[in-house]
């Protein structure tokens, strides 16, 4: 079942089809060309059978107040060449919370199917939606994979694997997650929410635990900052102060250029509970390299940095 995903996915990947050079990401006055982002994800998006997270139309809180986005939903990717079930990786893209980075979950998608894992491409909320509404979309979808688990021939193993925004969004998922609500009348929600690993790649952006970081000032109540709306926001989705001994383990890599203390923070925080992690912080390269093979919208092709995708499959041979 879904073997036609991967087949089209080879295509897509092989056209380059969601990937967008960096010299057309922006419009003539400067401003992010959303529409040309979004819409060349939805149409990658449609030439999939696609697993929406809800019914049509009964996503909790959607609506139409921006046209250019779809409702949240999985592409079911199988493993290719093994026989006996395996987890799924699921793979959340990056792109500010306000657009896409398509080589980051459509080629990524391909490479550790590839490897021999199940993986899935999450459509997440962007902004306007809030950052809950991106987390429930995460959450929606391992409660979806589990509950289809029979269905999709897969384990109840799940990862979940993303890239600057998405990686992010994948520590949330990792630090905020429940046992299920067992009462629930919906048989998804009956389902844990908790991922067994974490992939952070260039995500873990240490916004309450690296003080001065990036756009925080940690000794002021105002925010500058355009993932957060409050104080109080930026804590609870800053994954290196929300580490208890429930968090799954972690593997983190990017490149230096991100600022490698960001890194050092979750994982001064994840070696105080306990929690097993690896880390890679590579010398070379920038921000959004995807598997750092030439095809990212930034054409960049660094073999030391592509390295990070090998070491991450030994890392998942050994929690699945």
């Amino acid at each position: 079942m879904y073997q036609n995903n991967y087949e089209e996915l080879k295509k897509v990947v092989a056209e380059d089809a969601v990937v967008i050079n960096i010299s057309r990401h922006r419009n003539p006055d400067g401003s992010m060309n959303r529409k040309l982002n979004l819409d060349t994800w939805n149409e990658a998006v449609k030439r999939f059978e696609v697993i929406p997270l809800w019914p049509e139309g009964q996503t909790p809180g959607f609506d139409e107040r921006d046209p250019l986005q779809i409702e949240p939903s999985i592409i079911f990717v199988p493993a290719q060449g093994k026989s006996e079930k395996t987890g799924t990786i699921i793979v959340a893209c990056g792109g500010g919370f306000s657009t896409r980075t398509g080589c980051e979950g459509f080629n990524v998608a391909l490479y550790f199917a590839d490897k021999g894992f199940n993986t899935a491409i999450l459509t997440y909320r962007l902004q306007p939606y809030s950052r809950k509404d991106a987390l429930d979309d995460m959450q929606r979808a391992i409660r979806t994979i589990r509950c289809r688990k029979d269905e999709l021939n897969v384990t109840d193993k799940i990862i979940c694997m993303g890239f600057s925004a998405g990686g992010m969004l994948s520590g949330n998922a990792g630090t905020h997650f429940d046992q299920g609500l067992k009462d629930s009348d919906d048989p998804i929600e009956k389902e844990s929410s908790r991922p067994d690993g974490i992939v952070m790649g260039y995500g873990a952006f240490a916004f309450a635990g690296l003080p001065g970081g990036f756009f925080v000032d940690p000794f002021s109540d105002t925010i500058r900052n355009p993932f957060f709306a409050n104080k109080e926001e930026l804590i609870y989705y800053s994954p290196e102060v929300n580490i208890t001994r429930d968090v799954p383990p972690f593997f983190i890599w990017q490149t230096n250029s991100d600022d490698p203390r960001n890194s050092f923070a979750l994982g001064q925080s994840l070696t105080a509970v306990g929690i097993p992690f690896e880390m890679h912080l590579f010398p070379e390269g920038v921000h959004g390299l995807g598997l750092a093979d030439g095809r990212n919208d930034l054409a960049m092709d660094i073999p030391h940095v592509h390295k990070w995708a090998d070491l991450c499959t030994d890392w998942i041979n050994n929690i699945f």
